[in-house]
């Protein structure tokens, strides 16, 4: 049996059902161990140097070094976009944004009501209504109980792709993506109702115990919890007694202020080192809720980002070395705008303190979480199971390329194949311009433009980048 299928317990129960034939008495210490949980955190706009286990000097991270020392860091990881809703959309269908349905951030507009407020009658993004299923709706299919707990921005409430009617039994949080730009609000989402809250609750800690309440719900059979967090995007906000401390450390920015989504803050670096470390002490309850219950041996918990460092509210991704030794930030396909500071961690599985270099991406977790589960994973999908890399058992999968594409400032599209990687800029006006071309291994920071000493190499990654797209109505490049 393959150690892959092994670890997974996809055939657990058929060999507890065999043994009990085999054995007439009835052996408690002989049932089968249930299928294993999957806790996904996806952070907002988090970059691949934000993290003190991927390098950052200016704060430190000590719950999320300790997930990293307990199991390994995929330092090759990249989100499935460089902005919110196709990279989720990307990690919900494992198909890469040529594929995919949701290709850009596109919001669902109505005309207002007469004195209405226009957030609540515009709420939320094009909706996802195609055919292919999402994680929750696989693992759902398989007998696992799914919550989601954070933003979702992938359908407006009521659409076809609300959470609610993508596989989730639980949702409590953001719909829309532009409402999670205020950390402060009079309401949330619960499955399908918009419920008050305090408006001065902060939100991450509404969100948080509403998933740890999940977990204990269902503590008893196997669940999916997703947490895509709205930590650290902008605004810079967090309650003032968690960002008075770092006012004293970064001082000298007292006199900056930021500005976002309507709302001013002070000294928005120290509000980002409070936005970061209140992430760390938040995936920090979470661990320690699963221990409490005896989870924690039979949960796969996985820790990455939706894309690069944001430049917003004020925030300073250069003060922070947010994108490490990578060019680029949020809405870049540069490495610094899709690689993401990606740790998964299964005690008893995943070696403790693992590094993997391995070129993966945010499609690549609908496959690997099939396999983990035992569910059935579905066709045609451009993602592969990551399970040998995670379990470090036989060869790494194989995949030709690396694609996304981008809609914003002009259209941008990115490939990378083995060492290699293209670039295109404004591609809506110059689909037939040179693109850029960089070897990873020699030049991670994309420093050195060698299109011009490899024109056929260039011609040949340019018809495959033309080939890894379909069109797509709602979003195409006009071409």
């Amino acid at each position: 049996m393959p150690l892959a299928i092994a670890t997974s317990m996809v055939f657990a129960v058929l060999l507890g059902l065999a043994c009990a034939e085999a054995d007439e008495a009835f052996d408690p210490a002989a049932t089968p161990v249930r299928p294993p949980n999957v806790v996904f955190i996806l952070a907002d706009d988090l970059g691949y140097g934000d993290l003190s286990c991927f390098g950052q000097q200016r704060f430190q991270t000590p719950h999320l070094d300790r997930l990293a020392e307990r199991g390994m860091r995929l330092t090759q990881h990249y989100a499935g976009s460089t902005v919110c809703a196709p990279s989720r959309c990307a990690l919900m269908t494992g198909l890469h944004t040529g594929r995919c349905e949701i290709r850009g951030n596109r919001e669902h507009r109505r005309a207002p009501q007469q004195g209405g407020d226009p957030l609540r009658t515009s709420e939320g993004q094009s909706p996802m209504v195609g055919p292919a299923p999402t994680i929750a709706e696989v693992l759902h299919k398989a007998g696992y109980a799914t919550g989601a707990f954070g933003k979702w921005g992938l359908g407006y409430p009521g659409s076809a792709g609300d959470p609610t009617r993508r596989g989730f039994d639980r949702f409590f949080g953001y719909n829309c993506q532009v409402h999670a730009h205020r950390y402060f609000t009079d309401y949330l989402w619960s499955d399908t109702q918009r419920v008050a809250v305090d408006p001065a609750a902060y939100t991450p800690d509404l969100i948080r115990e509403q998933a740890i309440a999940f977990l204990r719900a269902h503590r008893a059979e196997p669940f999916f919890c997703f947490l895509p967090t709205t930590l650290p995007h902008a605004a810079m906000e967090a309650p003032a007694e968690r960002v008075r401390p770092w006012r004293d450390r970064f001082a000298q920015f007292e006199g900056r202020v930021g500005e976002y989504a309507h709302t001013k803050t002070t000294n928005p670096i120290a509000a980002f080192a409070a936005m970061v470390t209140q992430l760390d002490s938040d995936v920090g309850q979470i661990v320690a809720v699963l221990e409490e219950l005896g989870l924690t041996d039979n949960t796969l918990i996985v820790f990455t980002s939706d894309n690069g460092p944001h430049k917003e509210g004020g925030q300073d991704p250069v003060f922070f070395d947010s994108n490490g030794p990578y060019r680029g930030h949020k809405r870049d396909l540069y490495e610094g705008g899709l690689l993401a500071p990606t740790i998964a961690c299964w005690p008893g599985h995943i070696t403790p303190g693992g590094v993997s270099d391995f070129a993966s991406a945010g499609w690549d977790w609908l496959p690997t979480l099939c396999e983990v589960t035992g569910a059935e994973t579905p066709a045609e999908i451009d993602g592969v199971s990551l399970v040998p890399v995670l379990l470090g058992q036989g060869d790494p999968p194989q995949r030709d390329y690396l694609y996304w594409e981008f809609h914003e400032q002009g259209g941008r599209q990115a490939l990378r194949r083995g060492a290699w990687k293209i670039v295109r800029q404004n591609v809506r006006k110059e689909p037939a311009g040179v693109p850029e071309l960089y070897h990873l291994p020699t030049d991670p920071a994309e420093s050195h433009n060698l299109a011009a000493d490899r024109p056929e190499l260039v011609r040949e990654l340019s018809e495959l980048m033309d080939s890894a797209r379909t069109p797509s109505e709602r979003f195409d490049f006009g071409r």
